[in-house]
């Protein structure tokens, strides 16, 4: 996790300009990602914030956040007024392995990243797409930047968005 999150606030810093950044995290591996990449970009002088609306009990997750905590970085609840105040946000809900269509509250989440003008960035890959598949109904989220982790998933090809990255 610590070289993901690192991989993907690299890549956010190499191309886009320092500015507010909302990191969408989910409960899994994705979301740890999301949160060590939230505290790397507080050090590359962005501004970030979290909505972080499931947080796992584990010891990990609850680390993870203890670090964003002590770098001041703010949890909000309202997705849309998060959405309408940042400059860029990150998709850190699901990785690779989510199978199945998304539950509450994620899939509201997904509809508002969906519908939003902002640019995503998608770690892994979009989230709600599969894996192999991508999103062959075009119903899904279009990021702007993808960071593939190890290597490209095959889902990959469908991406059309300007930045296609390489890390952790």
């Amino acid at each position: 996790m610590e070289l993901a999150g690192l991989s993907v606030a690299e890549s956010i810093a190499a191309e886009y300009k320092r500015g507010k950044v909302l990191l969408c995290i989910g409960p899994g591996n994705n979301g740890g990602d999301g949160l060590v990449a939230a505290r790397h970009l507080t050090q590359f002088g962005f501004r970030p914030s979290l909505f972080y609306p499931v947080q796992p009990s584990k010891d990990l997750y609850k680390a993870l956040m203890l670090q964003c905590t002590a770098f001041k970085i703010p949890v909000i609840q309202d997705l849309d007024a998060g959405l309408n105040e940042c400059d860029l946000i990150v998709d850190a809900i699901f990785g690779f392995s989510f199978k199945g269509s998304p539950r509450a509250p994620f899939d509201k989440a997904l509809l508002a990243l969906r519908e939003t003008d902002k640019p995503i960035v998608a770690v892994d890959i979009p989230s709600g797409w599969d894996v192999e598949a991508g999103d062959p109904q075009g119903t899904g989220i279009r990021p702007d930047m993808l960071i593939s982790l190890t290597a490209p998933k095959l889902c990959a090809s469908g991406f059309s968005g300007r930045f296609h990255y390489l890390g952790g």
